[in-house]
């Protein structure tokens, strides 16, 4: 975890880790949409304009998304609406939805293809690459800001843990779940006899910096790297589809089909809130809403893929011509 990762000399501001991995995440992709269009005859600017449209609102879905899936942490009765509301604005904290910015992404950039009229088919198979790569590079800021991360490591799942560092988000929520127990130096008790933990503030102005510097969570799953490495993956697997004979639009069905049930997979060792509960031939199921989205995108996959080949075939050349 490294939330700040450097500060502007002379002005003293801080860069943040994740800010920083969301704009490399949107150079790479302004990049590789740029010379994928050049590569098949599509006028490789205006995909630097839809990278630019699919950041602002893929950000926008995603922390909606995250906002309303936490719904009670953003509407907390002992906070005002202003904290409340400034609380669930500050993408700096971390929390943002993959499937919510998806969402709200596609069809915006869509209504931008249409506009300038591209080819679509062509288009939505170019950011299919560009989604994984950015996904990928994004869930490498999600580790340095220490959000996002995975169950608490037993024995038998090996070595690969990670433990964060005092005030990250794993150690307050394993600290709010009763798990760890700081020096009573570094808690806040209130009136009420409630605990709170001392932000970084309090803590470097009582200098207690040090002590604080000896407290880590429990280890946990660094699943943002494990969603990383997959995302990164599926975009090479994509592009290499991409670069072989294939129907228009299938490249996107691809994604689709393979991020699916990778993301299922994954949730099962994320910390994520259940939206479905119940029992499946009589053992118990429990769903996060990334999980039930996650097999809808599969299975939309599914339903595409076939789709896309309605009235055409792919002859071993490469040309694709009306099926008889």
């Amino acid at each position: 975890m490294l939330q700040i990762i450097f500060h502007i000399p002379f002005l003293n501001l801080p860069v943040y880790g994740y800010g920083l991995m969301l704009v490399l995440a949107f150079l790479a992709c302004m990049h590789v949409s740029k010379r994928m269009a050049g590569q098949i005859g599509i006028d490789g600017e205006v995909f630097i304009n839809a990278t630019l449209i699919a950041l602002v609102t893929g950000v926008a879905g995603s922390r909606l998304s995250h906002v309303l899936e936490n719904w009670s942490e953003y509407s907390n009765p002992a906070r005002t609406f202003a904290e409340n509301f400034l609380d669930a604005v500050n993408i700096r904290s971390g929390g943002l939805t993959f499937y919510g910015g998806l969402f709200l992404a596609t069809p915006c950039c869509l209504a931008y293809m249409i506009k300038k009229g591209l080819p679509i088919k062509k288009s939505i198979d170019i950011a299919a690459v560009c989604v994984m790569i950015g996904l990928g590079i994004g869930r490498i800021g999600c580790y340095l800001n220490g959000c996002c991360y995975g169950e608490i490591c037993r024995p038998t799942y090996g070595a690969a843990l990670t433990e964060f560092p005092y005030y990250s988000n794993p150690y307050i929520d394993q600290f709010h779940q009763g798990l760890l127990n700081p020096p009573p130096e570094l808690v806040n008790m209130s009136i009420t006899g409630a605990q709170t933990l001392k932000n970084p503030d309090q803590v470097k102005a009582e200098n207690l910096t040090e002590l604080a510097s000896q407290q880590h969570s429990l280890p946990v799953q660094p699943t943002q790297l494990y969603s990383a490495f997959t995302a990164l993956l599926l975009a090479i697997l994509l592009w290499s589809y991409w670069t072989m004979p294939h129907l228009d639009g299938r490249v996107f069905a691809l994604m689709m089909i393979l991020e699916g049930p990778a993301r299922f997979l994954l949730e099962m060792i994320r910390v994520e809130p259940a939206v479905l509960t119940g029992k499946f031939a009589g053992i118990p199921v429990s769903m996060s809403l990334s999980m039930v989205l996650g097999m809808t995108v599969f299975v939309a996959g599914l339903v595409m893929w076939p789709a896309l080949g309605l009235g055409k075939t792919l002859r071993n050349d490469g040309f694709i011509v009306a099926a008889h």
